[in-house]
């Protein structure tokens, strides 16, 4: 019987292992076509040759395709930074007073809060460009807010703030109130049990926060079009604009996709090992 059971089991391992591996194949096949046609010239780049490697390699494509994107990379990047770090300071700040220091009305503004999350993009969209407007005309900057790259940063800032404050505030329940009553009794107020004992224990949260701020903001299109001009467009807004009149020229496209792509698949990277771990923190309290 244990032989037998021996066998069933190592069995249902290989099956598992097998089955992961062809995931893995699907998973990559887009990606063996991006690359594989990002090395061809204008000629083989075609989809009926999409599968096939290249008669000759070449890097003529990743050349233009930088040069047409490097803009975009730098407007992403002062784009997703700062975006990334003000929605992860606004989402903690209010997940630790919503979850640590209850006030009245505490869960209702936290609904409210909630709320936010389910508001489409499409359905703020002429609002906010009101409201860009007028604070170009009330600060005398024109073409900073609406038109540049920091309207667009608070417009995703404000949007990212729901989802923050819900992510640290799930994530602050899972902390003793006991560490912050004893930082009360040691003369601690509300921003020092903050700085000193809340934030250090933030990592996973923070990480969380991070991937999925800066995900969202370098890979927006919508608000991009809507809210920049052509000096301020990012890397999605430029990246469908490599295009060419007569013909699309494929090799050059996948260049640019697999260009637009690294950051994120950076980020992922270096704080993914934090990013399940964060999320699933506090999934079972609060």
């Amino acid at each position: 019987m244990a032989a037998v059971a021996g066998r069933r089991a190592a069995g249902f391992a290989w099956a598992r292992f097998g089955l992961l591996v062809v995931f893995v194949v699907v998973f990559l096949i887009p990606i063996y076509v991006l690359l594989v046609t990002s090395f061809k010239p204008l000629t083989e780049a075609d989809p009926g040759q999409a599968w096939n490697l290249p008669q000759t390699w070449t890097t003529e494509a990743w050349r233009v395709a930088w040069e047409k994107l490097a803009p975009g990379l730098w407007n992403s990047v002062l784009l997703a930074v700062p975006g990334s770090l003000l929605s992860c300071a606004l989402g903690s700040m209010n997940g630790y007073v919503l979850s640590k220091w209850r006030f009245p009305g505490a869960d209702v503004l936290f609904t409210l809060f909630l709320f936010g999350m389910f508001i489409p993009y499409q359905g703020v969209m002429i609002p906010l460009v009101q409201l860009l407007v007028g604070l170009n005309e009330l600060t005398g900057l024109d073409g900073v807010f609406y038109g540049g790259i920091p309207g667009l940063v608070l417009a995703h800032v404000v949007y990212g703030i729901p989802i923050c404050t819900l992510i640290f505030r799930n994530y602050y329940v899972t902390i003793p109130d006991e560490l912050i009553e004893a930082s009360r009794v040691d003369g601690a107020g509300m921003l020092r049990a903050y700085w000193s004992v809340v934030l250090p224990v933030s990592g996973p949260a923070i990480a969380v926060v991070i991937i999925w701020q800066f995900t969202s903001l370098w890979n927006d299109f919508l608000f991009a079009v809507f809210l920049t001009g052509p000096t301020s467009w990012p890397t999605t807004v430029m990246l469908v604009n490599i295009a060419g009149a007569q013909a699309t020229p494929y090799s050059q496209q996948m260049a640019a996709a697999i260009l637009a792509s690294v950051p994120t698949m950076l980020i992922y990277v270096l704080l993914g090992r934090f990013f399940m771990r964060g999320l699933m923190a506090g999934a079972l309290k609060g």
